[in-house]
């Protein structure tokens, strides 16, 4: 069996707090080995332990979304319609921060200053419903 490292130097290692990694553990994410009542994880479930993480962080993500990829065994949907379903969501949130970033943008460079409420470029471009 690999060298098992006890829970808390793993949260430690990746700055998790210890009720993450049990999280995870109840969703089934991580699955470390007992000793004694106390949980330790091998390279292999380390290396879970990081992905998880990563795909948390970088990828944003779900549990649910993480854990369709995790259990290509069981019947799930297509692991790969999770990811491009992930893609076109950070597609779109992409998309509003760009569209954030520009009128913030405009804000700080518009002659009309703080009052973009009188400015004819800003005013242009903000959505005003539908008609009910």
């Amino acid at each position: 069996m690999d060298e098992l490292t006890p829970i808390r130097e793993v949260a430690d290692r990746f700055g998790l707090p210890l009720s993450t990694l049990h999280y995870w553990e109840r969703r089934g994410l991580v699955a470390p080995h007992r000793r004694s009542g106390r949980r330790y994880f091998d390279a292999e479930q380390v290396y879970r332990v990081a992905l998880v993480k990563l795909w948390r962080e970088t990828g944003l993500m779900s549990i649910d979304e993480i854990d369709t990829l995790l259990r290509r065994d069981a019947p799930a949907p297509d692991w790969q319609d999770t990811v491009h379903a992930r893609i076109t969501a950070l597609q779109a949130h992409i998309a509003r921060l760009d569209a954030a970033r520009s009128y913030l943008g405009h804000l700080l460079t518009c002659a009309h200053g703080h009052d973009l409420e009188r400015c004819p470029d800003f005013r242009a471009t903000v959505p005003l419903g539908r008609a009910v």
